[in-house]
């Protein structure tokens, strides 16, 4: 296991989560509605539901909002969403994954095939860029938690496999595991550190690519289109963008 400082959140810039409540309420509120489905609507039963319910807490969503979306699963109401994967390419070749939650694959597949067009990607077919990433378990902490040392600790003691720490400001602890150690993991590391803020399956790349100003700045807007649609949940990719470019771009 190796502790690395200044990392950078492969999901998306910083920033990028000072979207509109209301549409990032929506989304979390979709994942909870098809955990509860997909298991118990309770979540000490209901890992991924635990998972997604956290998630919403991290982000201040109201009790109620978490509880109907919960009920909603259990009476039966509502859209029935199902899980859909896109893969392709963006600017400068940086590989993307994105996943969406969807009652409607046509309008989805046409609104993420679109955001690739216009904004200097390729939309591939299934598999085209997944080989390039590891499915494993994630699990975030804010930087305040504790330092590097305290969370390379905790992780170790919980049987993680590797941490990635930017302690900077809105920094993030990545804490990395296998998919199926993910929620005896996350229940370990809750005794040292409290409640994670966020408990996901992810895709991590096997390399980076770096990315130049003029494609960092293409790529950037193709993921805020991306991250707009109510129908993506996550955004993933292997590019690594320096913080001078960041800085420059705002």
């Amino acid at each position: 296991m190796a502790g690395h400082s200044k990392f950078k959140n492969i999901m998306h810039r910083k920033g990028a989560q000072d979207k509109k409540r209301s549409a990032q309420f929506s989304k979390l509120s979709r994942e909870i509605t098809v955990a509860a489905k997909m298991g118990m609507p309770d979540p000490d039963m209901n890992p991924r539901l635990r998972a997604a319910v956290n998630a919403a807490k991290a982000q201040s969503m109201p009790k109620d909002n978490i509880q109907r979306a919960i009920d909603k699963a259990s009476k039966g109401d509502g859209e029935n969403y199902e899980e859909v994967r896109y893969e392709g390419y963006g600017p400068g070749g940086v590989a993307l994954i994105v996943e969406a939650l969807t009652d409607n694959r046509n309008r989805t597949a046409t609104n993420v095939r679109t955001a690739f067009a216009k904004n200097g990607g390729n939309l591939g077919a299934s598999g085209a860029v997944s080989h390039g990433f590891e499915r494993l378990g994630l699990i975030e902490y804010p930087a305040k938690v504790g330092d590097e040392e305290k969370v390379l600790e905790a992780a170790i003691e919980a049987g993680a496999d590797d941490v990635e720490s930017d302690t900077g400001e809105d920094g993030i602890h990545s804490i990395w595991t296998s998919v199926e150690n993910l929620h005896p993991v996350s229940r370990e590391l809750e005794k040292a550190l409290g409640e994670a803020e966020a408990v996901k399956l992810a895709w991590r790349p096997s390399l980076k690519a770096e990315v130049g100003e003029d494609e960092a700045r293409t790529l950037l807007k193709l993921i805020d289109v991306l991250d707009d649609d109510d129908d993506v949940q996550t955004v993933w990719g292997n590019y690594d963008i320096s913080d001078e470019i960041m800085e420059k771009l705002g």
